[in-house]
């Protein structure tokens, strides 16, 4: 069964984070760029490369503070066999207000706070905190 592209990456990454790596690899794909994009912005993560011609993959650097990983878990929502739509008026805080829910949507991928401010729902992919 081939996996949701936004569950293969977070789980590669909580792996990652997991296994205290430095940096972890991910095939490249335009939604997971934007996912990492995102994640990198709040803070979740340091960065990314994207290397390679017809391959391309991406070498995303994990984040620590202190020595502890930047998040602590994530449960994923959207999978091959059920996704899971959500309205923006559905949206709650995530672990009361200190995590983020992580949305696909037709403004592109987003956190539910902004999801709520922009009165847009869509697909939610994951919550992680």
């Amino acid at each position: 069964m081939s996996q949701h592209p936004a569950s293969d990456l977070i789980i590669r990454i909580k792996n990652g984070y997991g296994a205290r790596k430095e940096s972890i690899q991910s095939p490249y794909s335009k939604f997971r760029e934007e996912i990492i994009k995102k994640l990198v912005a709040l803070k979740f993560l340091k960065g990314y490369e994207v290397s390679g011609e017809i391959k391309k993959t991406m070498n995303i650097t994990l984040s620590y503070a202190n020595g502890e990983p930047a998040f602590t878990d994530v449960k994923i929502y959207s999978t091959p066999g059920r996704r899971w739509y959500i309205a923006h008026n559905e949206l709650k805080p995530v672990m009361g207000g200190i995590g983020y829910g992580i949305l696909s949507t037709p403004l592109g991928i987003v956190t539910h706070t902004e999801a709520k401010k922009k009165n847009v729902g869509g697909e939610l992919l994951f919550t992680l905190w």
